[in-house]
């Protein structure tokens, strides 16, 4: 054999190993074992406890920038350039998170937080963090469970991410090119701490609690829009009030409403929570404007948890908002509108939890699921985003991920969590199998999630405990021409999506974690 084939067989060889080795780290899973199955039933809770935490997890050391044309965009070409604040001649940003890639932030508008409310029945200890942003994977909040200290005696954590579009990136395919990951490592470790220090807060503030509940079906759909067919949207908000038996005074309050909080649009380039910072704050500190006070505000810490996105329900610059106060009207993205949007959801609670149909409990059944479920990856692009380290992300088993599914109850109250944007047809019905869709088969996600939730006010998380895109039925998937409902191109859900297979797996386990549910309150040990 010729001493060049030898060469030439070697550096194969190697070349070989090299992508194999490499690839067998891109994939490996981050956890190797961890499998959550939670069963937790008690019937009859003699009371409980309850605490809130918050914790400031806004960046605050990082260059900012000029954008000369005004398109959000970073390019030195177009007379943009950076202000070197830790003068170190490099531009060192955040870059944020949705619309597209090579967006830095050129400030901070208002705070990102993680905050935390706690719940205890004297048996069992549950905790939810809420984070303002886009997401955060499952690795990343088993990772957070990992470091929790014996001592809070938590039983079990939902880290669920509110999907604000201007916060730093956490997922990686928001960084300055669709080949460069947008995560900052320091910036992520920021986030965990301001979770682990959030509900360190929570428990220490843990007292005797009771509640108030309601549901507003109407209210808000004006301000909300969905973008592709079928219109069917998630406009309800569901209320949690915390309130302490010592004093009578607000511990906290869960605010649940479905909607992207992407109101300040692609053009924005300022750190903030969007609409839920002002939705937060007027429910918090009341609605003053020009000195006169039109709504007392209720205290402690408001947790806004955000519903079902997929479809995509967004308030798109043609949904106009007008302010609640001076009727002013607001369709350009700016701040005046998320402030008059956040304005507009605060009145709704405000003026609903001053009504004699908000329920009132503090005793009550309670029940908690929660497991560890494979999802096939069957998007390619995403298998790309894993091996080039865009996300990182690895498998459980060959082309499968791990992510999480939970579901709750707490007196008259019920809970679901998602990991990514489920559509709202899965979870209040009108799920259709139209003309055009790939697999032309009748619809799959039925009976609707919510028909299946028991108790009077039923509350829906998605980003919760990971993120994972959109969950589209199977029945609407639509990645091959011809497309449905007259559309030209390919939707933008199935893009962004693991696969045709999402839906149906999250709906079957769901349902099975409802029904045990149901089965242990009707029938107690």
């Amino acid at each position: 054999m010729k001493k060049w084939i030898k060469i030439l067989l070697i550096f194969c060889l190697l070349f070989l190993v090299s992508f194999i080795v490499y690839s067998f780290f891109q994939f490996k899973d981050r956890h190797q074992g961890y499998f959550l199955n939670l069963n937790y039933d008690e019937p009859i809770s003699k009371g409980f406890q309850a605490g809130f935490g918050k914790f400031d997890i806004t960046p605050s050391q990082f260059d900012t920038w000029t954008d000369a044309n005004g398109d959000a965009r970073f390019n030195e070409k177009d007379g943009d350039f950076f202000h070197d604040l830790n003068k170190n001649g490099k531009f060192d940003p955040i870059w944020l998170a949705g619309f597209h890639q090579n967006r830095p932030a050129s400030g901070v508008n208002d705070p990102l937080w993680a905050r935390s409310i706690v719940i205890d029945n004297g048996d069992f200890r549950l905790a939810l963090c809420v984070i303002d942003m886009i997401s955060f994977g499952n690795d990343e909040v088993i990772d957070v469970r990992k470091r929790l200290d014996p001592g809070l005696k938590i039983d079990y954590l939902f880290v669920s991410s509110t999907h604000v579009h201007s916060s730093p990136d956490l997922m990686g395919m928001y960084g300055p090119d669709q080949f460069t990951r947008g995560v900052n490592v320091h910036y992520l470790e920021e986030v965990k701490q301001g979770i682990l220090a959030s509900l360190e807060e929570a428990v220490s503030k843990m007292e005797p609690a009771y509640f108030k509940v309601f549901q507003e079906n109407e209210a808000a759909v004006d301000l909300v829009g969905d973008t592709r067919q079928p219109s069917v949207l998630d406009a309800s908000i569901q209320i949690l009030q915390v309130i302490s038996k010592n004093n009578n005074n607000t511990l906290g309050t869960l605010l649940n409403w479905g909607n992207h909080p992407e109101t300040l649009w692609s053009g924005n380039t300022l750190i903030s929570s969007d609409f839920p910072h002002y939705f937060r704050k007027y429910v918090e500190e009341g609605i003053v404007w020009q000195d006169s006070l039109y709504h007392d505000g209720l205290g402690g810490v408001a947790v806004f948890l955000n519903g079902a996105l997929g479809g995509l329900m967004t308030t798109h610059p043609g949904i106009p908002i007008s302010h609640p106060i001076t009727g002013e009207v607001f369709t350009s993205p700016n701040i005046d509108k998320i402030d008059a949007q956040g304005m507009k959801l605060a009145k709704i609670v405000l003026e609903k939890l001053g009504q004699d149909a908000v329920s009132q409990f503090d005793l009550g059944a309670f029940h908690v699921r929660a497991k560890s479920i494979d999802l096939p990856l069957e998007n390619r692009m995403f298998w790309l985003g894993a091996w080039t380290g865009i996300f990182d992300r690895g498998f459980v088993k060959w082309g499968k991920i791990r992510s999480e599914l939970a579901a709750w109850n707490i007196g008259p109250v019920s809970f679901v969590h998602v990991p990514g944007e489920l559509y709202p047809e899965i979870l209040n019905g009108g799920v259709e199998s139209p003309e055009g869709a790939d697999f032309n088969i009748p619809p799959v996600e039925v009976p609707s999630i919510r028909s299946q939730m028991g108790g009077k006010v039923k509350f829906f998380n998605g980003m919760s405990n990971d993120m994972i895109g959109y969950i589209v039925p199977k029945s609407q998937w639509d990645a091959q021409a011809p497309y449905t409902y007259g559309y030209l191109e390919r939707p933008y859900g199935e893009i962004n999506s693991l696969g045709p297979e999402t839906a149906p797996v999250i709906h079957k386990n769901i349902l099975q974690m409802l029904n045990e549910i149901e089965k242990s309150s009707i029938n107690p040990k």
